[in-house]
Formats: structure tokens, C-alpha cells, sequence
């Protein structure tokens, strides 16, 4: 979960934020501050993951805040004058929303910072449990890549099955396999990945899961075989 913050002189744009906040399942909006000032002081005494600034306000600029916040969290510029974004990036911003601020980008935005996030707490604590967010429907739902048994693809979704969930996405089979974990995961067939690590017997032309068939085609009865007989290192 990402906790943020947000800061603008102006009511109005920080319902905006707020409005959008509770629409990402994997953002927690925790407060909003009109004065920098106080946002400061909330962040010497919390742990936030990110902070939408606008950059435009009287007391202390959005600039200004951010250099005196320097790596304590991911910073969101946010201003509706685009000659600021090149000093936004400059101080190694997250990203530039430019207002008014659209959804989509919004998002966008959310998501760029969980990957940062995301990175660096895989740096810090290597253990970490790999995992995915997947729009299902309306709703962007958590799932750990270990519990996944296999995936399907079915027409232009794909139906990720847990021992106790389907979850159905709209994105295409390799799109996600670019997000899986090379080591754990592999393509057997052009509608099917499956998890090494839930394998249960192989045959010629087919692999089983829980019970359940899924077919191999060559290629990919090769590559599971050369991933599952790979020896310990």
C-alpha cells in the first residue's frame, strides 16, 4: 500500500486528489495540507511513500519543498504551468501532472510510484514476496505470484487461477508474462502459463495442475523441462 500526502493552496484541487485517491486500491491518501509548512512538519513525524505538491503556492513552492524533503518519499508535482516541468524533473520527480489533472494520469502516476517503491523495498529486503495488481472489472486487486497455479488466456482476457480464485483481466498472456518471475513461471503453451513451483505430473503432450490438464505444445514442453530438471545450485 502506498501512503500519501498531498499539498495545495487551493480546496478544490486537493478534492480532486482525494476524489481520484480512493479510486487506486493500492493508494492510502492519509492527509492533505494546504501550507507546506505543515506538511513538513507531518513528515518528520510519518512515513510516506509519496507526495503530490503543486508547485505554485505563497508561502513555499512546490521546488522548495521538495528539496527540503529530499529522498524521504516520491514526489508528484502538480501545477497547471508546464515551463515548470523541466525543474520538476531536475529534482528527480516521480512524475508531472499538468492540471486539470485527468484519471488516467493520475493513475499513471500512482503506478510509476508503486514500481519505485516497489524496487526499492526489493533492495532493501530481498524476501519479498513477488506480486502483481491486476485490474479486475473496475477494481485493481493484489496477487502473490506464489499463489498463482497457472494462467489462461481467453480471447482478449486472461483467467489467473489460485487455488481459491479466478481472478479475469483484460491483458494479453504475454503481457503478463513479462511481469512474472522468469525463474518460477514459464509459457507451456500459447494459451497457458504455468507455475514450476505447482507442477504436479508431467506427460508427453500435457502438465498437470490440482487435477487439472493443460495442454504443452513442444516449445513449451521444452522449456519446462529444461526449467523444472535444472539442478540445484
Amino acid at each position: 500500500m502506498i501512503k500519501a500526502i498531498a499539498i495545495d493552496d487551493e480546496p478544490p484541487a486537493l478534492e480532486v486528489i482525494k476524489v481520484y485517491a480512493e479510486k487506486v486500491p493500492f493508494v492510502q491518501l492519509k492527509a492533505c495540507f494546504i501550507r507546506p509548512s505543515e506538511a513538513l512538519t507531518y513528515i518528520r513525524h510519518n512515513t510516506i511513500d509519496l507526495a503530490f505538491i503543486d508547485i505554485s503556492m505563497p508561502d513555499m513552492s512546490g521546488i522548495e519543498l521538495a528539496t527540503k524533503l529530499k529522498d524521504s518519499c516520491q514526489i508528484v508535482f502538480t501545477t497547471a504551468y508546464s515551463e515548470y516541468a523541466l525543474k520538476g524533473f531536475e529534482l528527480a520527480a516521480t512524475d508531472y501532472l499538468l492540471k486539470p489533472i485527468c484519471f488516467p494520469r493520475f493513475l499513471d502516476a500512482c503506478t510509476r510510484t508503486q514500481e519505485k517503491v516497489k524496487s526499492k523495498d526489493t533492495v532493501n529486503n530481498p524476501k519479498q514476496r513477488p506480486s502483481l495488481f491486476i485490474k479486475d472489472g473496475h477494481n485493481w486487486i493484489r496477487i502473490d505470484c506464489d499463489d498463482i497455479l497457472y494462467i489462461k488466456a481467453e480471447d482478449n482476457y486472461v483467467s489467473i487461477i489460485e487455488s481459491n480464485r479466478r481472478t479475469l483481466s483484460r491483458i494479453t498472456l504475454s503481457k503478463i508474462h513479462e511481469q512474472l518471475p522468469a525463474s518460477t513461471f514459464t509459457r507451456v503453451h500459447k494459451s497457458y502459463i504455468v507455475s514450476l513451483a505447482h507442477v504436479n505430473k508431467l506427460e508427453k503432450n500435457e502438465v498437470f495442475i490440482q487435477g487439472v490438464k493443460i495442454p504443452l505444445s513442444k516449445v513449451g514442453r521444452d522449456e519446462l523441462y529444461k526449467k523444472l530438471m535444472k539442478p540445484a545450485p
